[in-house]
């Protein structure tokens, strides 16, 4: 799959470790949250199905080289739910088994 430009770039290594997922693979996500001046990290773990990319922007016409592209990681948490999370720089996705 061809990465589209995004307007953050993405660690290199991140990019190939997210290209390189296979469905079935167990994954852990660690991102950081926000609100307001305080911050913590938020971790999920589940079983990765696809990724994919959202392009978003407004709803008027305009160039499309306006859109905002955001890398998706969709997979399963282990009660069953479906999931799906933007990955940004700060995001951190490991493989933690099969």
């Amino acid at each position: 799959m061809t990465t589209p430009k995004t307007p953050r770039r993405l660690d290199a290594a991140m990019v190939e470790l997210v290209q390189g997922l296979q469905a079935g693979q167990r994954i852990r996500i660690t991102q950081t949250v926000r609100v307001g001046s305080r911050t913590w990290p938020a971790t999920v773990e589940g079983v990765f199905r696809h990724l994919n990319y959202l392009a978003t922007g407004l709803a008027t016409e305009r160039l499309r080289e306006d859109d905002l592209v955001v890398p998706m990681v969709h997979f399963t948490k282990d009660n069953g739910e479906l999931s799906s999370i933007a990955i940004d720089e700060k995001s951190k996705v490991e493989v933690v088994g099969k």
